[in-house]
């Protein structure tokens, strides 16, 4: 009987919207959130033509998810990934199939724009996202271990789009050993020739630095590093292949910080001891001057929320206490997670609007149970492509 009551409603629906013309319908499914279209795509005839059609998919809103994977290095079934769509305030559980069936303890796993990558001490992998189909290129010129990686450029409106990569960093494999004091050369994936360019390696300045200790945004056709402790700062030229000199992006107070990408702008996000206490604060970088500004600060209940069962002593360092924290974002939001499983990995994230003033922190919602016990969590942001699902 509900299911009848239901497909009552969805035939009302389509019957109201055979009233208003196809661009006002088109424009108010496009504000969706994307599961709710690919629902919406079922309903009836009218809106499956609507939304499946190139001029819907190109206007369709591409809010950034978080995506939180973790991992066992002792049993691979254990291995877990999530996404958050902020819109409708909700985690998805991915299939446990999205992993590489290859996926090895000392390999590392991470995504960007829209993909999936592995990397071992020999071979480099991607997929999409939500459609796990792995493609392993040419071996990398240095074989690295947690590397920067970033999307330069991906082409979702193409079934045979390949995105061209860019690996910065990561620590040098040899002979089952880690050389941490390796300079790796940065590296771009050209999916055409299915090879790799050699280019000016990182600077000196950040050796010694895997990526647990770095944190990256692709901003206007630069690739920035940044030193999550040591404040230091550089940009990779993408068309020039050169790097920047170093500088150091230090707030007053800063205990640790992330650099990400937002609204098209440079913003700094990260921990500082003030009198009061510690707080989280976000900054707005000026790139040219490397200047900063702050824009909002995170509610103290919040910061709460993600160390509400610190049971450390009192004088233990401050830094120690919030070395767990991690913050990635990309086009509006900003998220901000703990990476302890005995905090059960809590999260809130910040929604920026057009003026400095709207920006609107809240909670993300726990983690769907069964959550499993992991050796490792990453997180990143990443769009995801409507058309990239359909598929």
């Amino acid at each position: 009987m509900e299911d009848s009551n239901t497909l009552k409603e969805s035939e009302s629906s389509c019957n109201f919207f055979n009233f208003i013309s196809s661009d006002l319908t088109q424009l108010i499914l496009s504000h969706l959130p994307i599961r709710s279209i690919i629902r919406c795509s079922a309903v009836c005839k009218l809106w499956h033509s609507i939304t499946t059609a190139p001029a819907f998919i190109s206007v369709a809103d591409a809010t950034p998810w978080f995506f939180l994977y973790g991992r066992n290095n002792i049993f691979v079934k254990k291995n877990q990934a999530f996404a958050f769509d902020p819109d409708a305030n909700e985690w998805i559980k991915l299939p446990t199939n999205l992993f590489p069936p290859s996926i090895l303890p000392e390999s590392s796993f991470t995504g960007a724009g829209g993909f999936f990558f592995n990397t071992t001490a020999n071979n480099f992998s991607f997929s999409p996202i939500l459609k796990p189909s792995w493609r392993e290129t040419n071996p990398l010129k240095f074989s690295r271990l947690n590397p920067l990686i970033g999307v330069i450029n991906s082409d979702f409106e193409s079934n045979s789009s390949l995105p061209t990569i860019i690996v910065v960093a990561g620590v040098r494999f040899i002979g089952g050993l880690v050389d941490i004091e390796d300079n790796l050369s940065v590296e771009i994936y050209d999916p055409n020739l299915d090879s790799w360019d050699l280019c000016p390696p990182l600077p000196a300045d950040f050796r010694s630095n895997s990526s647990q200790s770095l944190s990256s945004a692709l901003h206007k056709s630069k690739f920035y590093v940044f030193g999550i402790y040591s404040c230091f700062i550089s940009s990779f030229d993408l068309k020039n292949r050169v790097w920047s000199e170093v500088q150091t992006l230090r707030p007053p107070g800063v205990i640790i910080s992330f650099l990400v990408s937002c609204r098209n702008q440079l913003m700094l996000a990260g921990i500082c001891n003030g009198r009061r206490g510690p707080t989280f604060s976000l900054w707005r970088i000026d790139e040219l001057m490397m200047e900063f500004s702050e824009v909002a600060i995170m509610p103290s209940d919040l910061l709460d929320c993600l160390f509400n069962d610190y049971d450390g002593d009192e004088d233990d360092d401050v830094d120690d206490q919030f070395a767990s924290l991690r913050c990635v974002g990309f086009g509006d939001f900003v998220f901000v997670f703990n990476e302890e499983h005995r905090r059960n990995y809590p999260a809130c994230v910040c929604e920026i609007g057009t003026n400095s003033g709207e920006c609107r922190w809240r909670r993300v919602p726990d983690l769907p149970e069964p959550v499993n016990r992991f050796h490792k969590v990453g997180g990143f942001c990443s769009t995801v492509s409507f058309r990239q699902i359909q598929r």
